[in-house]
């Protein structure tokens, strides 16, 4: 896009994490934005860090998952500001286990949040986009959207789904004014892993110890990324040098890349094994 100034942004998954920071980057290149999150109370703390900014604020409690009230978003943010120019795809969540063990009911619930929350939120704001001289989807993908990990079968089937979906929507919107950007992040410090379905208090404080010493980012470098992003029309973003590297292994040697991954997971079992009483 030639421009943010003044253009109207709805960043999903608003927040906490990449969303909000997100949010405010849109904001300090002076867009306008539509802020929507699930949780009311973290919705209102972006709002609120984003009050001073003399740009157009508004906050919409929806959750991404739910077909009718993802249909009747756009109306609501028509009605605060008239427009829409860009919209952020980032909400997400996550739950941990190997297939065999995950309930159903969990795996329907990360579908609809991380995939179906991807669709909605294109299918409803495409119209709107459409009309615009030129305008952006970002939707975001994972790390995991790039190699099968073990005890990720649920997370990793989203994840794929976004980039697939994200590099065939961007071929049909060839031509057109609208532009797709696909993310990958990486380790990004957020609370996503904190916030999963895990199976019990200690699994969960072994995940989050994990991803702590690993996610490096800050949300604040993401989001400076994705905006630059959608300013140059970039198809696609590989955020953190893991995700570099994941891509490339994947590229140049697709099997061995994944025997590794599963070697690396069994050794790490077997250490897991070795350490309980």
């Amino acid at each position: 896009m030639r421009t943010l100034a003044d253009r109207v942004a709805v960043v999903t998954g608003a927040g906490s994490g990449i969303g909000r920071a997100v949010a405010g980057e849109l904001v300090a290149r002076g867009c306008h934005v539509a802020l929507v999150d699930l949780d009311a109370a973290a919705l209102d703390a972006t709002a609120a860090a984003l009050a001073r900014s003399g740009r157009r604020v508004s906050t919409h409690v929806v959750d991404v998952a739910a077909r009718d009230a993802m249909r009747a978003l756009p109306d609501a943010v028509l009605a605060e500001h008239g427009r829409v120019h860009v919209l952020v795809n980032n909400a997400g969540v996550a739950i941990d286990g190997c297939f065999e063990d995950l309930a159903l009911e969990d795996v329907q619930w990360l579908v609809d949040t991380n995939l179906w929350g991807v669709i909605h939120g294109c299918k409803f704001f495409l119209p709107h986009l459409r009309r615009e001289p030129e305008a952006h989807i970002v939707n975001v993908s994972s790390l995991f959207g790039l190699i099968g990990v073990p005890e990720n079968s649920a997370y990793c089937a989203t994840k794929f789904a976004v980039r697939g979906f994200s590099e065939s929507l961007a071929e049909e919107l060839a031509g057109t004014g609208v532009r797709v950007t696909c993310v990958h992040p990486g380790g990004v410090r957020t609370n996503i892993v904190r916030r999963a379905r895990v199976r019990d208090a200690s699994r969960r404080r072994a995940l989050v110890d994990d991803f702590d010493r690993v996610a490096r980012m800050t949300p604040e470098t993401a989001a400076r990324r994705i905006v630059a992003a959608i300013e140059r029309d970039a198809s696609r973003v590989r955020l953190g040098p893991e995700t570099v590297v994941a891509d490339w292994m994947k590229r140049m040697a697709p099997v061995t890349t994944q025997w590794l991954i599963g070697r690396l997971y069994r050794r790490a079992q077997a250490r897991l094994s070795a350490a309980r009483p």
